[in-house]
């Protein structure tokens, strides 16, 4: 059989392996989403308030982009309640509210993109003066994703993932440990397979963002929806991949086609700084952008993504060319560098392997009880099978028998690689999950302990704020309106507090009148339970009404 054949097989081989490794579990999962969550929002959701607001402020636990025309906010009549474009400050959005609402219950409804390229979607409702039946909501309230694009996000990332391994280690090792008699067109046709793999993927990712982010079909896409991606900070990020990728092709043109040795230093030291310039752009729209660290994160994941690319790059060298076509002579010098290149791929892949899973997971019941957790015990797993293989190839290269007989050697170099191809696959898996940081930011976040409830009688609607509805001292917020939800001035305001359980009676609490409808009050709740509150309001000479409620105290 002809050399071209067997080489050609070997490469397709090669690819085949590292592509069918994976599918199996891609095709079997979907990408989870929503990797920023609302914490906080003015008004608080479910919250009362006595005069309808200016604007809605949303406070997510990351940074956040918007979506054209996917923050609404409906007042109780169904009509649009916001006014003008919604503005974004890091983390926190505002929404400008058209001036006049009325009273009842409004629903606000949103879709944004997480630091992380994932879209966030929820609603909340508040409501002025006393509660309502919501308005039904004109737009999809979670984060759908359209099941052609949500299997087709992580399978993108895998081939981003597998170019980025021959084309990386493949450059290393042709520029520095290729023999000058082996001829270069094999390695030549993996390489420009990575650049390949690595622009189609980032050409992938430009076009899933725009309805992976609208929750629209594959090929629902508009010209405007990409423009907005292209404007985005995950679109620039993208862009700029590209321009280095197709730098990169100019590079090394002459290491592919030249002969050896026939590159220039400089066009190597540019092909390195293109090299981590491209690293860069994968943690720049993922989990590390939104991590607690960023610039740990960032530099922490590019390192790790690196140590892999070189590693596993390596890996299909030597089973690909060097093993089978180099003599003894030549791999008694190639396997011992290669070695100690390896040993610190891996050296370096552990590192950033535990300071990320420190950083994104950071307790040990993220680590067990959360899919992110979950899959990264998995990845050890798998890792540490790869590192009892890689060590008996090691020994078998301290020992020279490698560079006499390459057969085991290229056994054990294709099981790496088999496991390796998994490892990959977790990996696509795993930057679609949210990581435990996520949920623990949501119980972490600001939560209202504000007792709002509205009180009615023929004459009058009373509603009344108890904050922060714990022992001890408390401010009490008394609105008066009319029936109609017309404010209803009070000529003297009386309010009491009772404890039944521990013999409580009739506790006075002063109150001051702010306006015509509006009373402030502040009094001291010794202890928690179930206070009863009394509250009268004079209208007239003759006419008051009075009303009670029930109010649980922490």
């Amino acid at each position: 059989m002809p050399v071209k054949t067997i080489e050609r097989r070997r490469v397709l081989a090669v690819l085949a392996g590292l592509l069918l490794g994976l599918f199996g579990p891609l095709l079997a999962a979907a990408p989870a989403s929503a990797h920023a969550a609302l914490v906080g929002s003015d008004p608080a959701n479910g919250s009362v308030v006595p005069d309808a607001p200016n604007r809605v402020t949303l406070t997510f636990s990351e940074s956040v982009q918007l979506i054209s025309d996917k923050i609404q906010v409906l007042a109780p009549d169904g009509s649009r309640a916001d006014q003008g474009e919604p503005t974004v400050s890091g983390s926190q959005v505002t929404v400008p509210l058209r001036s006049g609402g009325g009273r009842g219950t409004y629903l606000v409804s949103y879709r944004v993109t997480s630091a992380d390229s994932h879209p966030v979607a929820g609603t909340i409702t508040y409501s002025v003066g006393a509660a309502s039946t919501p308005p039904a909501p004109t737009q999809e309230t979670g984060v759908e994703v359209d099941p052609v694009v949500g299997a087709l996000i992580p399978i993108g990332k895998y081939l981003g993932y597998a170019g980025l391994v021959l084309l990386v280690g493949p450059v290393l090792v042709l520029a520095l440990l290729w023999p000058h008699r082996l001829d270069r067109r094999g390695p030549g046709r993996v390489i420009w397979t990575g650049i390949g793999l690595v622009a189609g993927s980032t050409l992938l990712g430009l076009w899933l963002q725009a309805p992976y982010t609208l929750g629209t079909g594959l090929f629902e896409v508009t010209v405007d929806d990409l423009r907005d991606v292209l404007a985005s900070t995950f679109g620039a990020v993208m862009l700029v991949r590209l321009g280095v990728i197709v730098a990169a092709a100019f590079l090394l043109r002459p290491l592919l086609t030249g002969p050896a040795g026939g590159e220039s230093r400089l066009d190597l030291a540019l092909l390195g700084v293109l090299g981590v310039t491209a690293l860069a752009t994968w943690p720049l729209t993922g989990h590390p952008t939104a991590s607690p660290v960023p610039g740990v994160s960032v530099v922490i994941d590019a390192l790790h993504l690196g140590a892999m690319a070189v590693w596993l790059g390596g890996l299909v060298m030597l089973f690909a060319f060097l093993l089978p076509r180099a003599d003894a002579r030549e791999l008694g010098a190639i396997l011992p560098i290669w070695s100690r290149w390896a040993a610190a791929a891996v050296g370096a892949l552990i590192f950033a392997g535990v300071v990320q899973a420190l950083i994104e997971v950071s307790t040990l019941d993220g680590l067990i009880n959360s899919t992110y957790g979950r899959m990264i015990l998995a990845k050890v797993g798998l890792a540490a099978a790869v590192l009892a293989v890689a060590a008996f190839s090691r020994k078998l290269v301290k020992s020279r028998a490698a560079a006499e007989t390459p057969g085991p050697l290229r056994r054990i170099v294709l099981a790496e690689l088999a496991i390796t191809a998994v490892v990959l696959g977790v990996t696509s898996l795993l930057v679609q999950e949210p990581p435990p940081r996520t949920a623990q930011a949501v119980e972490s976040g600001p939560v209202s302990t504000t007792v709002d409830q509205t009180l009615t009688s023929e004459k009058m609607s009373l509603q009344v704020s108890i904050f922060p509805a714990q022992a001890g001292n408390n401010s009490i917020h008394l609105y008066a309106y009319t029936p109609d939800s017309k404010p209803l001035p009070v000529v003297e305001w009386k309010a009491t507090a009772s404890l039944p359980a521990k013999n409580l009676e009739n506790i006075e609490v002063p109150l001051l009148r702010i306006t015509d409808f509006h009373a402030i009050g502040d009094v001291n709740l010794p202890y928690p339970g179930d206070w009863e509150f009394k509250f009268t309001a004079r209208t007239t000479e003759i006419d008051q009404s009075t009303l009670t409620m029930t109010a649980k105290i922490s």
